[in-house]
Order: C-alpha cells, then sequence, then structure tokens
C-alpha cells in the first residue's frame, strides 16, 4: 500500500512538471522510480515512465489548448519527424549500459538548461517576436533530432522540444509548452512501445504513476497561465528545474 501511495505522489509531481514546464516528465520519473519507488532496473524504469509519462503529456496538452497555448500545425510536423527519431534512438538505447545511460543524461540535461538560461537573456532584446514562422524543413530536423535523443535515454524529451520549438517555430514560451505536450506525448509513446516489446514496463506502477499525474497536471496548467504575463519567470523555472535534476541524476550515477 505505501509502494502505491508514494507512486500516487510521484506521478503528481511528474504531472505538475509537465504541465508548468512542458518538461522534467521523465527526467523526474525516472529517478522518482529508481529512488523513492524502489525499482532496480534502470530500463525498466525508462520503460515504465515513458508510458506514464506519454499519457500525462497527452492529458495535460487539453488545459493549455483549451487556452489557445497549442500551435497545432508547427506540432504535428514536429511531432510526425520525432516520432521517427524516437523509435531509432529508443532501439539503440536498449542496448546501452544503462548506468552509462544516466551519467550521459545527467550531462545533456545541464548543457541544455544552461544554453536555454543563456538564450532567455540574448531574446529579451529581441524586437516583435509576436508572429510565429512555420519553416517545414526546420521543425522537421529539429522534431527528428529530438525524437532521437528522446529516444535515445528513454524521455519525452521536453527539455528539448520546448527550445526546439521555440528555435524553429520562434514561438513564445508559453506557447512553446503547450505544443511540446504533443511531441513529449507521442516521443514517449513510441518510446514505450519499443520498451513493451521487450518486457520492459511495469504497468501497475505506470497506471499509478498515469492517477497521480492527472491531478497534479491540471494544477500546473492552471499556475503555468499565471506566470506567462511575468517575463522570464517560466523560462528560469524550467531552467532551474533542468539543472536540479541534472546534478542529482549526475551525483546519483557517480555515488557521491
Amino acid at each position: 500500500m505505501i509502494t502505491q501511495l508514494l507512486t500516487v505522489f510521484c506521478g503528481s509531481l511528474v504531472g505538475f512538471s509537465l504541465a508548468l514546464t512542458g518538461g522534467g516528465g521523465s527526467t523526474l520519473a525516472i529517478p522518482l522510480l529508481l529512488y523513492v519507488v524502489g525499482l532496480h532496473d534502470m530500463h525498466m524504469a525508462i520503460g515504465t515512465s515513458a508510458l506514464a509519462v506519454s499519457l500525462n503529456a497527452y492529458i495535460n496538452l487539453i488545459p493549455h489548448a483549451r487556452e489557445g497555448h497549442v500551435r497545432w500545425r508547427a506540432g504535428i510536423i514536429f511531432t510526425i519527424a520525432g516520432i521517427i527519431g524516437a523509435f531509432v534512438g529508443s532501439e539503440i538505447g536498449k542496448v546501452v549500459n544503462g548506468q552509462a545511460l544516466q551519467a550521459l543524461f545527467a550531462v545533456l540535461v545541464i548543457v541544455v538548461a544552461l544554453l536555454m538560461l543563456r538564450g532567455r537573456k540574448a531574446s529579451s532584446h529581441r524586437p516583435g517576436g509576436q508572429a510565429i514562422k512555420y519553416l517545414d524543413g526546420r521543425l522537421g530536423g529539429v522534431g527528428y533530432g529530438a525524437g532521437a535523443v528522446a529516444g535515445f535515454f528513454g524521455v519525452g524529451g521536453g527539455f528539448m522540444v520546448v527550445p526546439g520549438l521555440m528555435l524553429a517555430a520562434r514561438m513564445e514560451i508559453i506557447d512553446a509548452i503547450g505544443t511540446s505536450l504533443l511531441g513529449v506525448g507521442s516521443f514517449g509513446l513510441a518510446t514505450a512501445l519499443n520498451y513493451a516489446r521487450s518486457g520492459l514496463i511495469n504497468w501497475a506502477l505506470a497506471g499509478e504513476f498515469l492517477l497521480g499525474g492527472i491531478a497534479g497536471g491540471w494544477i500546473g496548467a492552471m499556475l503555468a497561465q499565471r506566470l506567462a504575463v511575468k517575463h522570464g519567470v517560466l523560462n528560469w523555472i524550467f531552467s532551474t528545474l533542468l539543472i536540479t535534476i541534472g546534478i542529482y541524476m549526475l551525483a546519483k550515477t557517480v555515488h557521491l
């Protein structure tokens, strides 16, 4: 019973993070499954979290869409390319040592967070920025790359999808967060299906994670809408979350 309650609680944290920032889903879910819930297999944690985070992302997409913060055309182009990349990346990731995967992933998360902080400071001097230009080729290329990396590490990839959409389609962060949930859900589902073929999903834990994520997701979406009017707040939260997660996972990997 305690394990089930812990799993639901951890799921609520993941759902909250997904809805608030568009990322942090699997990057939170994997260490929570390993160190709080008690899964001892890295690949099992990846498969289970990919399924739970995928379904959470689709559910959290609903309130963002209602608020008009989902750019469907850009999101669909980005997602289709990313699904192909996710299948390729996840096939490779399954044969890589779990500890090596975790260490590489932690470093990647920290680098992306630092680039996001740098990008936020640089973008504050750009005029306009309200018009979104859908560059199909660019969206497809960035989407494929984000999907491949997400599949390799077994995550939804929100930490790459959000900046990827901002770069390729020149979106405001609140729109990139809402749109990213379409990609996060699809990338995670592609990864989960690949891991399920190898029997690397704990279905009961995935269901409990999803249950908690539904409640946390609605709260996160409401908070994201309120913070959208404060310039740079969501960027700062997103980057700080990634740096914290990356340092924690790296420390656990090297047994600090």
